[in-house]
């Protein structure tokens, strides 16, 4: 079928207003810029808040964008509750990284580093709407290089440098055979919208072996943005190497933008009936039940407290894939794991940073004897702690037990020994997960030492009260759900 070029045109301009959160972005992205480069030097803080401006209108259109459900740009644009949560959730947990950036790093040079976060954010609103898979991998892109330049931004030594090279020698070696699967895709289907019939039929008509081989290298591309196993090996070294407030970004936002493309690509997937479709979901359930494991089992030996959220961010992807094989029909208790993960690490790792800031260390054991010099700070980070481990009255209790009341229902109309695999592995590594996060108050308050950390002139606490913010929501939403809930309705 023919189509003009006016057509094209018409339908770009018609599409333009479902784009507005992302104009916001991409007009800040230049701004930040122009005011790094011209501005900078004379008013300090100029960039933050251009930043900040920018993302705080991204976030107004998204909230006038959630009642709408629309596609546009050729149908490889789609506007939907799922993806316009996401998108929230997205922008205001990087408007928390920029103040979290600023507040840490003011007193260097740090201008550009706003506008590559605004580049991150809007390669993540592009991963959060994308139904074509060339959309998406520029998308991932984005993200990618604007992370491996945010890890490298603030490098001041020898570790710092290694975990940013690792990292992007890493992301490009995956993207690479990313992209070499989605060209085996466009050969077997002539489309790459990944929910068209065409895509669909392209799939289930093509050779097995060429359809996994196929799947299991574009697979890599998304498995390197979230680190699940075993795509993971990048994960310990970059979140101890980076700069703290660089390691909550890339453990709690790329994470959401990939989930959600994997979910929208897994639903798309399996809601048919034939091979690719039952290789998908055993991929899903094979990567949940090894990345649970392995992350958890971990995290048991680690030392540094930065090392140790690395293993469980691991442990945790591997439940939020195993939230992504239980999304049927409502997608209210995967935004809500979603919001509950983002809530305790972002929190985490305020409290990681404000420690290391007065001790001069990430190790667990700089944490012995601090309990009664911070009593306040230790007890919101054992709440923190008892969330991530799924305990209630904690928004992590009622997140995994959301999951796992929908895996459940799965397997009784199922009777998968995989789905009981699931269950088993999920509940067990929430087991062990509580003999590693429970030695973070052990350290802080049972445990005594004859040389005492000696803490340095306490820092700005702002982020602190914005962590402490974070665990009364934390506990908040563990008692009350039903107000998340409704606003996610």
């Amino acid at each position: 079928m023919n189509v003009s070029i006016t057509d094209i045109l018409d339908q770009i301009i018609a599409s333009l207003p479902l784009f507005k959160p992302e104009f916001s972005l991409i007009v800040g992205f230049i701004l930040s810029i122009v005011a790094a480069l011209f501005f900078e030097k004379h008013l300090k803080n100029t960039t933050f808040t251009v930043a900040l401006l920018s993302i705080a209108a991204s976030i107004y259109y998204l909230c006038l964008q959630v009642p709408i459900a629309a596609t546009g740009f050729s149908d490889m644009w789609l506007v939907d509750k799922l993806g316009t949560y996401a998108r929230l959730i997205i922008a205001v947990t990087t408007l928390i990284i920029a103040l979290f950036i600023q507040q840490r790093h003011r007193k260097e040079n740090n201008g550009d580093i706003y506008s590559i976060l605004l580049a991150a954010t809007l390669g993540m609103h592009v991963l959060c709407n994308s139904s074509n898979w060339l959309v998406a991998f520029i998308g991932i892109e984005m993200v990618s290089i604007a992370s491996y330049i945010m890890v490298g931004y603030f490098s001041q030594n020898k570790a710092q440098s290694e975990a940013a090279m690792k990292y992007a020698l890493f992301g490009s070696v995956c993207a690479a055979v990313m992209l070499y699967g989605l060209s085996l895709m466009y050969g077997l289907t002539g489309n790459l919208d990944f929910q068209s019939p065409q895509h669909l039929q392209g799939l289930m008509t093509a050779p097995e072996p060429v359809v996994t081989l196929a799947l299991l290298f574009v697979l890599v591309g998304v498995g390197f943005k979230l680190g699940f196993v075993p795509l993971h090996v990048w994960s310990p070294d970059v979140y101890q190497g980076s700069p703290t407030a660089i390691t909550a970004f890339l453990s709690t936002v790329p994470k959401v933008g990939a989930l959600i493309l994997f979910t929208r690509v897994y639903q798309a997937w399996s809601s048919t009936a034939f091979y690719f479709s039952e290789l998908s979901t055993w991929i899903i359930i094979a990567v949940a039940l090894a990345s649970m494991l392995i992350g958890n089992l971990a995290a048991l030996r680690q030392q540094d407290i930065k090392r140790l959220m690395a293993y469980s961010a691991i442990g945790h992807t591997g439940f939020l894939m195993m939230a992504i094989f239980a999304y049927q029909d409502t997608f209210h208790y995967l935004l809500f794991y979603l919001i509950a993960y983002v809530l305790m690490n972002l929190a985490a790792f305020i409290f990681i940073d404000y420690l290391e800031r007065m001790t001069g260390s990430t190790a667990l054991k700089s944490y012995q004897g601090l309990g009664r010099k911070l009593p306040v700070l230790f007890t919101a980070f054992t709440l923190v702690g008892i969330s991530l481990i799924g305990l209630p009255p904690t928004i992590g209790f009622i997140g995994k037990l959301m999951v796992f009341s929908a895996v459940f229902d799965i397997f009784q109309a199922s009777e998968n020994t995989g789905v009981l695999m699931l269950l088993v592995v999920g509940a067990l590594t929430a087991v062990i997960s509580l003999f590693f996060y429970f030695r973070i108050p052990l350290y802080a308050f049972i445990r005594k030492t004859d040389d005492p950390t000696q803490l340095q002139p306490a820092p700005s606490k702002l982020m602190l009260f914005v962590g402490y913010g974070l665990a009364f929501l934390v506990l908040l939403l563990g008692l009350f759900p039903q107000l998340l809930l409704n606003l996610l309705a």
